[in-house]
């Protein structure tokens, strides 16, 4: 299992955040597209790294077409010298359609034609054939030789697609080289509805389940004292309780029969009353969606739980631990926990 990290944006801060990053021993950090452009804050970094992977997690698709992504994902990739993932997600129809100004319907086939898109600029600047996609979503038809930037020495970047619903799942299984999975996922969730999704969309590409990587950003809830941990456990029960006021996201918790939790989240979402939602998640749905432990059991539980169909796992602590001990939770899990 790789064990990846986060990035900020922070002009002054973020190469020397990398650079801190790599020297930890993470095998990956990961930027979101939250407030900041996550290609910009990698491009930063690119030169600065030796061999950690940089990831974006996620780059919002619809907000881009194939064309532009495509190539911001090729240069990133000869950047970094080969250690680029591109990780696209969907973002939901009011951001797409009220924030950025772009058309939204069917997100799952609009994103495999997308990534399908992408792959065919890529294989027109390979040379492999020349640019003549045409679907349903995207068309793509032109490539004139200044505009061309040839074959990238490094090979296509991985591409890595977000989802949570069972539809977006088979689409990163079949157009994709990897899921994912949302922070708000329960090991029970990942196991019985999103991997055999995944491997439904595998099959269809004639792929199986090791020609894909599988990313989790994990809640996890620790710390070094008991203070620690219980500041940890009411950071993370405001997050769940974030997500679960989401009503694309309820099919996780109807899985486990707290589905009429979401439209009471959800109302006092609407009337910002923050601190009074993660007050209704329960001790019990915080030790289902997160690892709750000291600090030094953190690799030996994350492995236990989710060692067996996790690839990649990053660790969702909105909280802070120091550097000491971020340490000591990396080589526990080069230890195997």
């Amino acid at each position: 299992m790789k064990i990846d990290g986060g990035i900020s944006f922070d002009p002054d801060n973020v190469i020397a955040s990398a650079q801190r990053s790599e020297r930890l021993g993470y095998d990956g950090i990961w930027s979101a597209e939250t407030s900041h452009d996550p290609f910009i804050q990698l491009a930063a970094v690119a030169t600065a790294t030796d061999h950690i992977e940089l990831c974006t997690g996620i780059a919002v698709a619809f907000a881009r077409n194939p064309m532009t992504l495509a190539m911001s994902a090729n240069d990133l990739q000869e950047l970094s010298k080969g250690r680029f993932i591109l990780g696209l997600g969907s973002q939901i129809k009011p951001h797409i359609t009220k924030r950025y100004s772009m058309p939204w319907s069917h997100p799952a086939p609009r994103m495999r034609e997308l990534i399908l898109a992408i792959r065919a600029i890529w294989g027109t600047w390979a040379g492999t054939a020349p640019l003549e996609f045409r679907g349903e979503f995207y068309t793509h038809t032109l490539m004139t030789p200044m505009f061309d930037p040839g074959p990238n020495p490094y090979g296509n970047p991985p591409i890595l697609l977000a989802g949570v619903g069972e539809l977006m799942t088979e689409v990163a299984g079949e157009a994709a080289d990897g899921l994912l999975v949302h922070g708000f996922t329960t090991e029970r969730y990942l196991r019985e509805v999103t991997i055999p999704a995944l491997l439904r969309g595998a099959d269809k590409a004639g792929k199986t389940r090791a020609d894909l990587t599988v990313s989790y950003p994990g809640f996890v809830v620790t710390g070094v004292t008991d203070a620690d941990r219980q500041a940890a456990a009411v950071a993370v029960k405001n997050q769940i309780a974030f997500y679960a006021s989401t009503p694309a996201y309820r099919g996780v918790l109807d899985l486990h029969g707290w589905g009429d939790l979401q439209p009471e989240l959800n109302s006092l979402s609407k009337q910002g009353e923050w601190v009074k939602m993660g007050q209704l998640v329960t001790d019990e749905m915080l030790e289902t969606f997160a690892v709750v432990c000291p600090i030094d059991e953190v690799p030996s539980q994350v492995l236990a739980r989710y060692g067996d169909v996790v690839d990649r796992f990053s660790f969702y602590a909105p909280y802070h631990i120091d550097e000491e001990h971020w340490r000591a939770l990396l080589a526990g899990f080069r230890q195997g926990g």
